[in-house]
């Protein structure tokens, strides 16, 4: 019997019966959209499991140093999903994942380098890593596994891929999966196993050398590396013989065991990450599911495309390599970073310029005037505004009116058109919004700026020094509009301006501001 849905429905949470034999469930039905790597199309996700649940895992960070602005680009368009996935869904409804990897070679040798434990050197900037999270306002996540505690699962893993036929030992120890076994290869990345000539460049042209190893093939890739004398003390025992896992199979092995071997509804990722790593992944847990019928790793891959500076590629060589610390030192604070990360469609490279970071804090400081001036309408005085907006803040993303801001969701919905939502958010004028109108614009501002953006608004408040000269030339033009000498004052005003400072007239007297 099939199941008649309403032409439209009254709000993202409706539900609609989804059937699975041998019998129906009801999952949660989403308007989101979003483009799905696999299929190279955009497309509704939806919810796999009869809980409801949205499981979503994000690769994370390598802590052998400070995240850049490439990272964090990534990281934030990830946040802006996560958020509207729980507008979409309710708290509560989404399981949100991002790894740490804390042994690789570049761990290993940076650790060894500074004459440190590999464990004390990661968790340094790991914790670096979790505090630039927090200035740029991402939501926690649910689970932040890292490579090394899970260790035994990526162990069993490989067992498992022994035991199916898909791995083999090399003369050295090492295990390698056995990529010609597995018929689907490639499938993600569009790639052909007869065409594959190595591992060794990632989808966005980069050197991979995660892998460089002795194999059978140039296509297959390390499960389980050899211990080597350059390794130190960083080495594990397993029945393969002491070593350390592969790169690829440490995301595998903890989706495993995080989500009970349950397929996901999405994994993310930057675009350099599909080729090989995310290709391998795909491998690895579908032949470790062998036999199991219906079994799919992954409904929905989503990639960001990377991050230029100045149109060329980030490097320290050039110069033109920024981590959130340096930005700040510039003078900007971390939610224009995060406006400016976030500014650009995630499928299109972005290309970052200071200039360009001067344009995300007008926007910004003019996004907290919208704020400021529909919370006093709606409210009334300032202290009533003031208390309205954190109220509203604290449930922002159960908010069920949008307002004029309706159009902006709406393309928000549509593949996470970020740049289109921006765009309709500063076409409603605060001005022309009715009192009555105003607290609705105001849940509708809150709820897409500040909850599904992650920009954190109001800005806080900078008490700036007023200059003796500054303050002298602000008295003569408030004595002169007294004396109703207006021609004085007006100039006076229009000198003030012209250094950057701003004159709030009250009934009681005046106020001077930075502009």
């Amino acid at each position: 019997m099939g199941v008649v849905l309403p032409a439209t429905l009254p709000c993202p949470r409706a539900f609609f019966l989804f059937h699975r034999h041998p019998c129906a469930f009801i999952v949660p039905f989403m308007s989101l959209r979003l483009h799905n790597t696999l299929t190279r199309a955009v497309e509704p996700i939806s919810t796999s499991q009869p809980d409801g649940v949205f499981r979503m895992y994000c690769c994370g960070l390598t802590v052998w140093n400070a995240g850049h602005i490439g990272n964090f680009r990534t990281f934030v368009v990830q946040d802006v999903l996560r958020r509207a996935l729980e507008i979409e869904l309710g708290r509560g409804k989404v399981q949100h994942a991002r790894n740490i990897t804390d042994v690789d070679d570049k761990t290993i040798r940076e650790s060894q380098a500074e004459g440190k434990a590999l464990v004390e050197f990661t968790q340094q900037w790991t914790k670096k890593f979790q505090a630039d999270c927090v200035a740029l306002n991402l939501l926690p996540v649910h689970f932040e596994p890292g490579a090394i505690e899970h260790i035994p699962a990526q162990i069993k893993l490989i067992e498992q891929l022994l035991k199916n036929g898909h791995a083999y030992r090399a003369d050295d120890g090492s295990v390698y999966f056995k990529v010609s076994s597995f018929a689907k290869y490639g499938q993600l990345s569009h790639l052909k196993l007869e065409e594959l000539e190595t591992q060794n460049d990632n989808s966005a042209g980069q050197a991979n050398t995660a892998d460089e190893y002795s194999r059978e093939h140039v296509a297959d890739f390390a499960l389980w590396k050899a211990r080597k004398p350059e390794d130190g003390p960083n080495y594990w025992p397993s029945p393969f013989g002491e070593g350390r896992p592969g790169w690829h199979i440490e995301c595998s092995a903890m989706i495993e065991e995080i989500f009970d071997g349950k397929t996901i509804d999405l994994h993310g990722g930057g675009v350099d990450l599909m080729f090989p790593h995310h290709e391998n992944e795909v491998a690895q847990s579908c032949c470790a599911h062998d036999g199991d019928a219906g079994y799919a790793f992954v409904k929905h891959w989503f990639h960001s495309a990377h991050l230029l500076v100045d149109g060329r590629k980030m490097s320290k060589s050039l110069g033109n390599f920024y981590t959130l610390e340096d930005i700040q030192k510039k003078g900007y604070a971390p939610v224009v970073l995060r406006y400016a990360l976030i500014a650009g469609h995630y499928r299109s490279p972005l290309n970052f310029t200071l200039h360009g970071l001067d344009a995300a804090q007008s926007a910004v400081q003019k996004l907290d005037k919208h704020l400021q001036a529909l919370a006093l309408r709606a409210a009334g005085d300032a202290t009533k505004a003031k208390d309205t907006i954190a109220r509203l803040k604290k449930s922002a993303s159960e908010a069920l009116r949008w307002g004029r801001f309706a159009a902006a969701w709406a393309l928000l919905e549509d593949d996470l058109n970020v740049p289109g939502a921006l765009g309709e958010i500063f076409k409603v004028e605060p001005k022309t919004s009715t009192v009555e109108q105003a607290m609705e614009d105001l849940e509708g501002l809150i709820k897409i700026a500040v909850f599904a953006l992650g920009l954190d608004l109001p800005l806080p408040v900078v008490q700036v020094e007023v200059p003796l000269e500054i303050a002298d030339l602000a008295k003569q033009r408030w004595d002169a509009k007294q004396a109703k000498d207006f021609a004085k004052a007006d100039t006076l005003r229009k000198e003030l301006t012209a250094r950057g400072w701003k004159i709030l007239d009250r009934k009681d007297g005046y106020g001077v501001e930075k502009e």
